[in-house]
């Protein structure tokens, strides 16, 4: 096995599939089918989730609602998708789910603590982390980097929708946009490549954590991914700058 414990980083378009916004039943069955596969294979299995399905940055700019409010309301998104997440994984029979919040929301979530997070992968569980890291002004790229080094974790799995890696160009504008098949966390930031937060990047570089950036609806990328299989784009510290020639 590539990697014994990872972080998946679910952007929250994962949870509405090919919808504009919303949750998509479909969308979330394959999310599941797709962890559970992870877990599976006995791949210890942290998930930070993202919430722009339900609430994104525009909508506040457009209701004039400020910054630090909206990251608020963001940062509860992904609480609701944190749940879901979990309440599907549980109806499908999967492992012992447990989510984690930055926020405390005692009622419904266990607040986040290191140690015990990761006593619970070390148990086999799925750990799911919600509300980022609890503070504004930051997406949940750079928290998803940071619980990842925090746990321990072997590598980072960032699921983007519609997106099959990383491009030297937007393959929504322009469907000939080459895709990486590796690079370097140094070509990311100077290239100015925008698929995650740079400043996620960097600190993936600085810990030496590898990131491998893939379309969420590939339903068996996770599982090919782990098991050593070129899929999306690879980012690490021994990788080779090159585009896929597929």
């Amino acid at each position: 096995m590539r990697y014994a414990r990872v972080l998946i980083k679910l952007s929250g378009g994962a949870f509405s599939g090919a919808a504009e916004s919303g949750i998509e039943r479909s969308a979330v069955d394959g999310l599941v089918d797709e962890i559970k596969a992870l877990a599976e294979l006995g791949v210890e299995v942290a998930i930070m989730v993202g919430g722009g399905n339900i609430f994104r940055g525009r909508l506040a700019t457009d209701w004039g609602i400020e910054r630090a409010e909206a990251d608020n309301i963001g940062m509860m998104a992904t609480v609701v998708n944190s749940l879901i997440l979990r309440g599907a994984l549980t109806s499908h029979g999967s492992h012992e789910v447990r989510v984690m919040t930055a926020i405390p929301i005692a009622s419904v979530a266990e607040p986040y603590i290191r140690l015990r997070a990761i006593k619970h992968l070390e148990k086999g569980y799925i750990v799911v982390f919600a509300a980022g890291i609890g503070q504004p002004f930051v997406t949940t790229d750079y928290p998803a980097v940071q619980r990842a080094i925090e746990i321990r974790a072997d590598a980072i799995f960032a699921a983007k929708q519609g997106v099959a890696g990383v491009f030297a160009e937007d393959p929504k504008r322009n469907p000939h946009a080459k895709r990486y098949e590796q690079i370097t966390y140094d070509d990311v930031v100077s290239r100015g490549l925008t698929v995650m937060d740079q400043s996620a990047f960097i600190l993936a570089r600085d810990h030496r954590i590898p990131i491998h950036v893939f379309d969420a609806g590939d339903r068996d990328a996770m599982r090919k991914i782990a098991l050593g299989e070129p899929t999306g784009t690879y980012v690490g510290p021994d990788a080779v700058t090159r585009f896929s020639e597929g």
